[in-house]
């Protein structure tokens, strides 16, 4: 015998509310109470209630899905910052029901193309676009669109649209503070193509915390690598073959840090005693560094969720403008930052 399906009516007489009351409280809309929500979601488990997504869809005009661009150098979903990312952002629009797609492309020719077949295709209900560069395409196009998008990062110019930031130049002000307080004078920064507009603003604060601090710049002490582990050991050996080398060295990222302590040991120094390291991200792979790095955190499962609410609630009506939030990352101390003591 086939089970009965159970639908909205049914779930509405059976609790003696209207039908509206019963879609919105499933579809979390502020304007429901708590109390009926949570009375609802009970029901529905209890006569096994299953949204029709398809029949939804068709009646509302949008796709219950949102899509989220890979940023370019990130090849895999495995790697470690895009895989908390993504759970986050999973975990926001699954409170609704919504699905989450995965975007990418091998250029970013082919990325704009992408993204437009998959707007006007209507698979989607909005975007997440990550790692922006300072002027970029991809929010451009999406204002043509018309398709709500929120943005990981920000641009240049970024007042009118919405997104969420971590204060990348207040992050590495804060490092290169903390390494003065040890003693360190000889700074280095290995940071990421200036096309992006967080790797700007993270060499603005680097640049920023020497001069406050009355540290002289060494134009050799900036090194701009590929953004991975690979190029943050290619340019921790650059500055180690200098005559003077530096005592400490803030990383744009965790990966590209243990790159620079994979570097530091190859020299049969110890990373944190003979030179220090501090990252950023604060990627759970930095406690198993040897030895463990030392980075400024940001949360990334919490910027994932925090970007899928703001994006449902664009696609809800909401102005973008209203969406605008900057975090700061704060100290994580492990084992790579070490006081500075002078050779002789």
């Amino acid at each position: 015998m086939v089970k009965q399906t159970v639908g909205l009516k049914t779930l509405a007489a059976h609790l003696n509310v209207t039908v509206g009351t019963v879609s919105r409280a499933l579809n979390g809309y502020s304007d429901i109470s708590e109390a009926t929500r949570l009375r609802v979601l009970r029901a529905a488990d209890e006569l096994g209630y299953r949204p029709n997504h398809a029949a939804r869809r068709l009646s509302t005009g949008v796709a219950e899905a949102v899509a989220y661009v890979m940023p370019q150098y990130s090849s895999s979903i495995s790697q470690p910052f895009v895989g908390q990312l993504l759970k986050g952002l999973g975990e926001a629009v699954a409170k609704r029901g919504w699905d989450l797609l995965v975007a990418h492309a091998d250029s970013a020719k082919d990325e704009l193309n992408h993204l437009d077949r998959l707007v006007r295709s209507g698979r989607v209900g909005g975007l997440v676009i990550s790692r922006p560069a300072k002027n970029d395409p991809r929010i451009r196009l999406m204002r043509s669109l018309k398709c709500p998008f929120v943005v990981h990062g920000r641009t240049a110019d970024c007042r009118d649209y919405a997104w969420y930031d971590v204060d990348g130049a207040d992050a590495f002000h804060t490092a290169v503070d903390h390494l003065v307080t040890l003693g360190h004078g000889r700074i280095a920064f290995v940071g990421a193509p200036l096309q992006y507009q967080f790797a700007q603003d993270r060499l603005n604060g680097y640049r920023a915390a020497l001069e406050q601090n009355g540290l002289r710049a060494v134009p050799e002490f900036v090194q701009i690598t590929e953004f991975s582990d690979d190029g943050g050991e290619l340019a921790t050996n650059v500055l180690l073959d200098l005559d003077q080398p530096p005592s400490a060295i803030v990383c744009i990222s965790d990966m590209v840090a243990l790159g620079a302590l994979a570097a530091i040991r190859a020299r049969g120094l110890t990373p944190g005693r003979d030179i220090s390291v501090i990252g950023y991200d604060g990627l759970k792979v930095g406690q198993h560094a040897n030895p463990p790095l030392t980075t400024m955190a940001q949360p990334q499962v919490h910027a994932g969720r925090r970007l899928g609410d703001i994006l449902l609630a664009i696609i809800d009506g909401g102005d973008p403008r209203d969406y605008q939030d900057l975090q700061k990352a704060h100290l994580l101390r492990r084992k790579t930052d070490g006081a500075f003591e002078q050779t002789t």
